[in-house]
């Protein structure tokens, strides 16, 4: 149901070159390319993750509680894809690991602060 999620930016270059090299973990690739956003998915129909300078010229700031979930079918992709977001510069919002019965994750923040969190059903 969802068809893409846009997270605010303030320098567009640097969030597109960390989008870049942690959504092709994945097998993303950019899917649209403008002046003032970029979108990343893997492939037509597919949801899109997109970085945006927001439209009314204010800055961009993350929400408190707004958070990005990408669902991903193991742990181990899970913790790469944690580990990836620390590597590029990232922050720590805490370790993947189990989360209760059936529920993997690791959560993090981007460079403009915004919260991801890598996911799994075990």
């Amino acid at each position: 149901m969802i068809g893409y999620v846009t997270l605010g930016t303030n320098d567009l270059a640097r969030a597109a070159k960390f989008y870049d090299a942690l959504l092709a973990e994945v097998g993303a690739k950019r899917q649209m390319d403008m002046e003032r956003f970029i979108s990343w998915g893997t492939g037509p129909g597919q949801p899109m993750l997109s970085a945006i300078k927001p439209f009314d010229g204010k800055p961009a700031t993350p929400g408190n509680g707004t958070m990005v979930a990408l669902y991903l079918d193991s742990p181990a992709k899970v913790d790469a894809m944690y580990k990836k977001v620390l590597e590029l510069g990232g922050k720590d919002e805490g370790a993947s690991g189990p989360r209760g019965p059936h529920f993997y994750a690791g959560y993090c923040r981007d460079l403009d602060g915004n919260k991801l969190n890598f996911f799994c059903m075990t």
